[in-house]
């Protein structure tokens, strides 16, 4: 059955969240919505770009417009997962062993260049992206809510000493990726201006975390029509037929489920819609296409091959 209508004024705190974020940031507008998007969807980001555009800036601004707490990791390939995820440490004082928990207990976690941390470090990363739980020493420990996880990547092309391609099972845990590019000559110019106050600001507070809790909750309660899942696996055939990359696992179906019933909760409707699947496809699909064996893809031409796909199948009316 379709849920109750949703108030208008939905639209407001998501509107308010990325003009403070836009305040601060100096970029493309669609890129702190797909922040919002992944949260209310329970998901986590993988940005994908140039070296200093402010991703770390983006991260940590998203997470105080939301009053959520906020931890950086740097990836780097002697990082163990003890520290990400804590240790128990002896206590004189009390003659026991206490829990130091690790800066994976956050609302929002930066993992700086994840493609740097050893293949144990990043297997410790997928218990706590997929159960949001991790485990230490036997004992199972809930994370806090909302939590998301916004990490970047060393490109390969640097050819960098401790740099590897994430693997296939690790991308897949990432529910959208966001490219960030360098700014056109106007906003850079526009940062410039700003450096002073931008590298100051505070900005302000939009929603709570019970809030947001709350929204999350009313996203899984969006309605989708029978019609919209076929469209979405008319897409996901699509793709699957391709000759020239991998099949998707059912994760991208699930992504592009989550995703368009967050977009349609953002724009103040209780049901999702196909443009609300054109919207977010490019953003759910784009780190997932794994070329075959002797193929050859560029970013240019994964975007194109995404995008006839999405031309050539047929939406619902």
């Amino acid at each position: 059955m379709r849920t109750e209508p949703l108030e208008e004024t939905l639209r407001e705190p998501f509107s308010s969240l990325v003009n403070e974020i836009l305040s601060v940031w100096r970029g493309p507008e669609i890129v702190p919505k797909m922040l919002a998007a992944c949260l209310l969807a329970e998901g986590h980001v993988l940005l994908i770009g140039h070296f200093g555009v402010g991703k770390t800036t983006l991260a940590k601004t998203f997470a105080q417009v939301i009053g959520g707490s906020f931890s950086r990791i740097q990836g780097t390939p002697d990082l163990l997962p003890s520290d990400i995820l804590g240790m128990y440490v002896w206590d004189q004082s009390r003659g026991t062993f206490v829990l130091k928990k690790g800066p994976i207990f956050a609302n929002v976690v930066m993992i700086d260049e994840i493609n740097r941390l050893s293949p144990r470090t990043q297997s410790a990363l997928l218990e706590a992206m997929q159960e949001r739980q991790v485990t230490i020493e036997g004992v199972t420990l809930p994370l806090p809510r909302p939590f998301i996880v916004i990490a970047t990547q060393v490109h390969l092309e640097t050819e960098e000493f401790g740099v590897a391609p994430l693997p296939k099972v690790q991308r897949d845990r990432f529910l959208a990726s966001i490219p960030i590019t360098i700014p056109d000559r106007r906003t850079e110019l526009s940062i410039l201006r700003d450096v002073d106050r931008i590298e100051k600001a505070q900005p302000r507070q939009i929603v709570t975390l019970e809030e947001l809790n709350r929204l999350v909750t009313l996203t899984q309660r969006v309605f989708v029509h029978d019609d919209i899942y076929e469209y979405i696996l008319d897409i996901m055939q699509e793709l699957r037929s391709r000759p020239e990359i991998e099949p998707m696992s059912i994760r991208a179906s699930i992504a592009l489920v989550k995703l368009s019933r967050a977009w349609a909760l953002m724009h103040g409707r209780d049901y999702v819609v196909p443009d609300d699947v054109k919207q977010v496809a490019l953003y759910a699909l784009y780190h997932r296409v794994v070329p075959r064996r002797g193929y050859e893809l560029g970013p240019d031409e994964v975007l194109d091959m995404l995008r006839r796909v999405l031309e050539r199948v047929q939406a619902p009316r």
